[in-house]
């Protein structure tokens, strides 16, 4: 087995805190990460990772891999093995799917392969009550053709007060996960932890709370669960809410639910300083489809209303990726 004592050993421990610049670097690299722009975060991302920063070094091999349609690619693989060595989890299990230690020989000297090196390392925080190592080992165990152990983690790990745990085992029973004497008994444990996850600010599961309430006919507080997750940076929640008010029957007849009367210039102007900040085709497909709902004119003044109450307000908009996702 190769040995992995190259070029991590140049790279210093992971600090406590970066540096102003090298934090700036990771802020922004993660903001276009978040939009799907990866490529555009990688300069970033990588002064963070030559910094220091592990959670960089993960996402450096994860933006590598985003920009080859999911493929392992070597530069990839490269950043991958950094963030193995300083205990990263989810780029153990990266290096496992992809084949690192089979195909190419790269593999951990300590485990067997990089599964298990990841079960070694997180089973032992999770049982001193590490909540982000419980959520890892939802994965880990996955990985390991053992979804009981992983979601027997996985509750556990919403029980210490994961939010991204919680949101994650709300939408598994709303999938069916575990056994509930009704629909509406399983509605109501997963809306319980989608709330709890959302109390949190955890954005996604404000969506998911979002939809758990309209489910149940509670439309008046799913949407305000909606708005609060677009305050919150939320560009899915600030599509459908500038959508709903350009063409509620339009976003109706897509299954989706509006509570608010259409507003064509408020809702142009949501759009368009969507587009503007993050280059949506989405956006630009639902502007261009309606763009004969207003005059040249109206236009001209939402898109400067834009400017001013919508464009870089508040948190950067984010698609919010999983950590560990495809």
């Amino acid at each position: 087995m190769a040995l992995l004592t190259l070029a991590w050993l140049v790279f210093p421990l992971l600090a406590s805190a970066l540096e102003p610049e090298a934090q700036a670097a990771k802020d922004e690299g993660m903001r276009l990460y978040n939009i799907s722009h990866s490529t555009a975060a990688l300069p970033y991302l990588k002064k963070a990772a030559n910094a220091g920063d592990v959670e960089s070094m993960y996402y450096m091999g994860e933006a590598e891999r985003r920009q080859r349609m999911m493929s392992m690619t070597r530069a990839a693989l490269d950043w991958y093995l950094k963030a193995a060595e300083h205990g990263e989890p989810y780029a153990m299990l990266r290096l496992w799917s992809g084949g690192a230690c089979v195909a190419g020989d790269y593999c951990p000297e300590d485990a067997e392969g990089w599964r298990e090196k990841a079960r070694n390392e997180q089973l032992p925080l999770a049982e001193e009550g590490d909540a982000e190592a419980m959520l890892a080992l939802h994965y880990i165990y996955g990985a390991l053709d053992d979804s009981d152990e992983g979601n027997e983690w996985l509750e556990k790990a919403a029980e210490a007060g994961s939010p991204e745990a919680q949101d994650r085992l709300a939408k598994l029973i709303q999938d069916g996960y575990g056994f509930y004497w009704s629909d509406g008994s399983r509605l109501e444990a997963a809306e319980k932890l989608a709330r709890d996850a959302a109390n949190q600010g955890y954005v996604p599961a404000m969506h998911t709370l979002s939809g758990t309430l309209s489910d149940k006919g509670q439309e008046k507080e799913s949407w305000e669960w909606l708005v609060k997750a677009s305050e919150d940076g939320s560009r899915g929640a600030r599509l459908k809410i500038g959508w709903c008010y350009l063409n509620p029957e339009e976003y109706g007849s897509e299954g989706g639910g509006c509570f608010v009367d259409q507003d064509v210039m408020k809702g142009w102007s949501i759009l368009y300083a969507i587009d503007e900040e993050v280059d949506d085709n989405t956006a630009e497909s639902i502007m261009s489809r309606n763009r004969s709902l207003l005059s040249y004119d109206q236009r001209q003044q939402a898109e400067e209303t834009a400017e001013d109450e919508w464009l870089n307000h508040g948190p950067p908009l984010s698609k919010f990726p999983p950590k560990y996702g495809f």
